[in-house]
């Protein structure tokens, strides 16, 4: 992998993570842009303990853009992007409307490929792996930032999502803080680990689900997926590498050499969930990974005994409707799930590639 990293017009970096390691990366932003100004704000809720990032200027952001007009397409001729350059490989960039910015974090966009009409689970195994390298890359660097704690690797796909960009791509937001989801896995690991004198959490839900076998969807050497026993999502389905680590950072080469593989099968998968002719299927794709803050808060608890896991999910329930978070689920953080987890987990193994 090589990596160059350059400014955009408005002085914002960008990264570019090229296979070729002869690949020349001097392209200019020639778009006469002014400096980015931001009014991202981190607001504590007093009652419920977590954090609200107020951005404004979140308002006036790029909607849904034809596609001879994407922002994330390479730059051609006068038709100027947000890739200076004519082609790429894989991507990564300041975002330009931030919920993250300054003392707040950071925010980044991912590009995944330069073919507009491209998903993700259409790239090669190659591809997919240079992705992992931007992401492991990225998740280093900004945990240097000193107002970063978490960061959290994710891809938003489909308009049913609320995705307003069609381009294949993902973001990454690193957090001034830990987030109030892997707060709540942290509590959990630290009291399990009291109750039974030093067992971890995760370890054990991962050997209860290769036990038990009903809600396993694929295994391979390095990697497990499972539909967790009380999964939130009609589809959803939990990637964990055999061996435990934190991070990314952590994963060891067999691992990230195989994790392609394994990762664009499940995507396939997810695709024919519902049968052919549908519509592709929105899903959200989020890695879970240790805060790099301290854990004082966490009683017994350090990075090592969290598990980097792939969560990946869609809110299709089935052909035609999706699963709206209404009353229960938005007022009470009190999920409903239509579809049994082993009846997702059946469905997810039906659809195999052959």
């Amino acid at each position: 992998m090589k990596k160059t990293s350059t400014r955009l017009a408005d002085g914002r970096e960008l990264i570019y993570y090229d296979s070729r390691d002869d690949t020349v990366r001097d392209a200019v932003d020639r778009r006469p842009l002014d400096p980015t100004v931001t009014t991202s704000e981190i607001r504590r809720d007093p009652l419920l303990g977590d954090s609200v990032a107020i951005a404004s200027h979140r308002q006036g952001r790029t909607y849904h853009p034809p596609a001879d007009e994407c922002p994330l397409c390479p730059s051609q001729g006068e038709r100027l992007s947000e890739i200076p350059d004519s082609s790429y490989d894989v991507v990564v960039f300041e975002n330009r409307f931030p919920s993250l910015a300054g003392d707040s974090g950071r925010c980044e966009v991912v590009c995944f490929t330069s073919d507009h009409d491209a998903a993700f689970a259409d790239l090669t195994e190659d591809q997919a792996g240079l992705v992992l390298d931007a992401w492991t890359d990225r998740t280093a660097e900004l945990s240097h930032l000193p107002s970063v704690e978490q960061v959290f690797c994710f891809e938003n796909r489909g308009a049913e999502i609320g995705v307003t960009l069609g381009h294949p791509h993902g973001q990454i937001y690193a957090y001034p803080f830990t987030t109030p989801r892997t707060a709540l896995m942290l509590r959990s690991l630290a009291t399990h680990k009291e109750a039974t004198g030093g067992e971890n959490l995760f370890d054990e839900v991962v050997a209860r689900e290769l036990a038990d076998g009903s809600r396993l969807v694929l295994t391979s050497e390095h990697w497990v997926a499972f539909v967790p026993y009380a999964a939130h999502w009609p589809y959803e389905v939990h990637l964990y590498p055999r061996r435990r680590v934190p991070d990314l950072l952590g994963l060891d080469e067999g691992a990230r050499t195989e994790f392609p593989q394994v990762y664009l099968e499940l995507l396939r998968r997810f695709d024919r969930i519902f049968g052919e002719g549908e519509p592709a299927t929105p899903y959200i794709a989020a890695w879970h990974q240790a805060p790099f803050g301290a854990l004082e808060e966490f009683d017994g608890i350090s990075r090592d005994d969290f598990a980097l896991h792939l969560e990946l999910f869609t809110i299709r329930r089935t052909s035609g409707k999706l699963k709206f978070l209404a009353g229960s689920e938005s007022g009470m953080s009190v999920f409903i799930n239509d579809v049994p987890p082993e009846t997702a987990a059946q469905r997810l193994r039906e659809v195999a590639s052959s």
